[in-house]
């Protein structure tokens, strides 16, 4: 059981669920706040173009089920925001990344003619040697 608990906290403490914990919660942070943007500035102004239209009471009765598909609608633009925001976030990380890569790549030493020589000398004694 002691090396169970060692193992959970080596692994509960490593940066890498502190990081996804930090993102989970600004992710939650994130969401209500796209929300309250739909819910209260983009979804009113839709309704006032299509003339007045209020998308939180679009429903339709059937028997006793009330199905809210105004809130549904809001739903899939509220969907729609998170996924353009995510999307634009990691095509920014991405370039960032080749970016970088770049520029470790142009940060690389160019090998020297003499140095070539050298190394070539180098494999053909590892090579007589082995031999």
């Amino acid at each position: 059981m002691k090396k169970f608990v060692q193992e959970f906290k080596e692994f509960a403490l490593k940066g890498n669920v502190i990081d996804l914990a930090i993102g989970v919660v600004i992710g939650a942070a994130f969401g209500k706040i796209v929300s309250s943007l739909v819910d209260n500035i983009i979804m009113p102004l839709v309704g006032m173009v299509l003339g007045g239209l209020d998308f939180t009471k679009l429903s339709v009765k059937i028997g006793d089920a009330t199905l809210k598909y105004g809130l549904f609608i809001q739903s899939i633009v509220d969907f729609l925001i998170v996924a353009l925001a995510l999307f634009v976030f990691i095509k920014v990380l991405l370039s960032l990344s080749r970016r970088r890569n770049a520029e470790e790549e142009e940060a690389e030493p160019e090998v020297t003619p003499s140095e070539e020589y050298l190394k070539e000398i180098r494999d053909l004694l590892q090579e007589k040697k082995e031999n």
